[in-house]
């Protein structure tokens, strides 16, 4: 069914290597494409995301207004989204865009070192058997490039020649220290008012995590992945220059808009606590009714109705 879009992209990678005679050039030049496709998406998602928080404090003092009434609280915040045409989905697209990509990838990548058989040589997919790039790969079993094989994964080369595997295992830790810059980069100009600092330390190692799985996958993904982490830290510069780079950019209005909702949410804690706290007080808050100790009980208990009163005993005369 998809075997189309497949072939498309599988012309597009031989041409590329067609005159590049290079795996890695061929591989990088795709993840620069697929990274000047998406960046319109990128763009118009990251101006979305800043309006959003622009609206940050409107939209704590609807959740401080309709506590306890979800419905109401939805029904105020799509009233406000539609007020300031705002569409709360819009931060999603590149997310959206990048899965589709990352499957056509990974498929177009495993097929072109694909074997018939474990002893057999590559039979590639998705290429036309007239391109270079296919009379190169087919009958191979090695698909080397900048002195790496990509065809295989970094895991199974360290376990069976631990010593080479090094040198895959550092594309991996490259791999992972690009995506902690990029999100570094990320973090660096956001507030979020919900967001803890532990919570907003995790989301920055989070990309370290994914880079660090990239060893049970081809290495030439992970070139992939590498030339596309290049590309994404000089989106991201572009990124802070267009929308933060002057004072009244809608970065720094939707920074200043985060700021001002953390400390909405931090009055209504505050106030909250001071009312939890006042009224455990006065829950405790009780008379006592017990004489206290070495006290006699001055107190008289009522009889029941009809009972008589035993007389009073005469005290004794004194001597």
């Amino acid at each position: 069914m998809f075997d189309p879009i497949f072939d498309a992209v599988g012309w597009l990678i031989a041409w590329i290597y067609s005159w590049s005679n290079d795996y890695s050039i061929a591989i990088g030049m795709m993840a620069v494409i697929v990274m000047l496709v998406i960046t319109p998406l990128t763009l118009k998602s990251t101006r979305g995301m800043l309006e959003m928080q622009r609206l940050q404090p409107e939209l704590r003092r609807l959740q401080i207004e309709h506590k306890g009434d979800r419905q109401g609280l939805n029904e105020a915040m799509m009233k406000l989204y539609q007020e300031h045409k705002v569409n709360p989905l819009a931060s999603c697209l590149p997310l959206l865009a990048q899965m589709p990509v990352f499957i056509l990838m990974f498929r177009l990548l495993t097929g072109l070192t694909y074997r018939p058989s474990p002893d057999a040589g590559f039979a590639p997919k998705h290429l036309a058997e007239s391109s270079e790039m296919f009379q190169s790969l087919v009958g191979n079993d090695e698909m080397r490039s900048i002195g790496l094989d990509l065809a295989v994964t970094p895991i199974n080369v360290m376990r069976e020649n631990f010593a080479q595997g090094l040198i895959y295992a550092g594309l991996v830790a490259a791999l992972a220290l690009l995506y902690f810059v990029q999100q570094r980069m990320v973090a660096s100009r956001t507030v979020s008012p919900t967001m803890s600092a532990s919570q907003q330390k995790i989301m920055q190692y989070l990309p370290v995590v994914f880079a660090v799985f990239q060893v049970i996958l081809p290495t030439g993904l992970i070139v992939y992945y590498f030339v596309q982490a290049l590309v994404r830290i000089g989106q991201q510069a572009y990124i802070t220059k267009r929308f933060y780079g002057a004072d009244d950019s809608i970065g720094r209005q939707a920074q200043q808009a985060s700021a001002k909702a953390r400390e909405i949410k931090d009055d209504d804690t505050k106030k909250a606590k001071k009312q939890e706290k006042s009224g455990k007080t006065e829950d405790f808050t009780s008379k006592r009714v017990t004489p206290p100790k070495n006290k006699p009980n001055t107190q008289s208990t009522p009889s029941a109705p009809g009972a008589k009163t035993p007389p009073k005993r005469p005290k004794p005369p004194q001597r």
